[in-house]
């Protein structure tokens, strides 16, 4: 197969940024279309904006989506029609709009993941790995920092490390989701999964799962450094998307993770 055709939406944003900065670097595929919610008359490497329609979106193999979920949404319902592959990396979703962006993989391959990063999703793997093996004698926090432009608390990442413990001690994560805290520079532990976000500055992005029975603590953590980290990882999903059929994939899919 030649080069894949990528469409990026949400451009303007810091992730839409940088992923065109990726789509282009890449030399196996080819950005072919980035859009906004707003009409843009500057031509951005060579391409002119667009809004989220079919016709703006009819040339690309992959729609790559870090963006809001009312956007994703709609954006979801074009590549159905269109039979697109989407990678999605917004975050911020209700059970019901998950609920809703499943029915959407039933007709076309969906890579969803609230992270891109291969750490993160390591880290994602251990998590599961320790909740299970420690059991429910040990209690378990979240710990995340952004920078100050982010706006959903806790982060996708801080949710997925949250599943993530609940996967591990065999729960509904929802039942066991405890309380979200935001800029405390200490919180507690509880008997359901505390979460404690940082907005502040220019942070990239810093995660870390904390267990403690009482008598110890067991720290998981991963510290990003460049945002390329997760807009290549998208690239790489969007290429791996591409040969799959309906349905929805993850990240741990893609890296083989059991």
């Amino acid at each position: 197969m030649g080069k894949i055709n990528i469409a990026i939406t949400g451009f303007k944003g810091r992730m839409g940024q940088q992923l065109i900065k990726s789509a282009t670097k890449d030399k196996s595929t080819r950005l072919v279309a980035i859009t906004e919610n707003k009409l843009i008359k500057k031509k951005i490497v060579g391409i002119k904006p667009e809004l989220n329609t079919e016709k703006a979106l009819r040339k690309a193999n992959v729609i790559i989506d870090f963006t809001v979920p009312k956007c994703t949404l709609e954006v979801l319902k074009i590549a159905v029609k269109l039979k697109k592959k989407v990678v999605i990396g917004t975050t911020g979703f209700t059970k019901k709009e998950e609920k809703l962006i499943k029915k959407f993989s039933n007709k076309i391959p969906i890579l969803k993941a609230g992270n891109m990063s291969l750490g993160i999703n390591l880290l994602m793997y251990l998590t599961e790995i320790t909740a299970a093996s420690l059991g429910n004698n040990y209690k378990s926090k979240v710990f995340e920092a952004h920078h100050k432009h982010k706006k959903d608390h806790p982060s996708g990442t801080a949710l997925m490390l949250g599943n993530g413990i609940a996967v591990g001690k065999n729960k509904d994560f929802y039942k066991i989701m405890g309380k979200k805290f935001l800029n405390k520079k200490k919180f507690p532990f509880g008997k359901k999964i505390n979460f404690n976000s940082i907005r502040k500055g220019e942070i990239i992005g810093e995660h870390e799962v904390t267990f403690s029975s009482g008598k110890e603590i067991i720290k998981l953590n991963h510290e990003a450094f460049d945002r390329a980290l997760y807009s290549e990882g998208a690239i790489i999903a969007a290429k791996w998307l591409i040969n799959k059929k309906p349905g929805l994939y993850s990240m741990r899919n893609l890296l083989n993770f059991k």
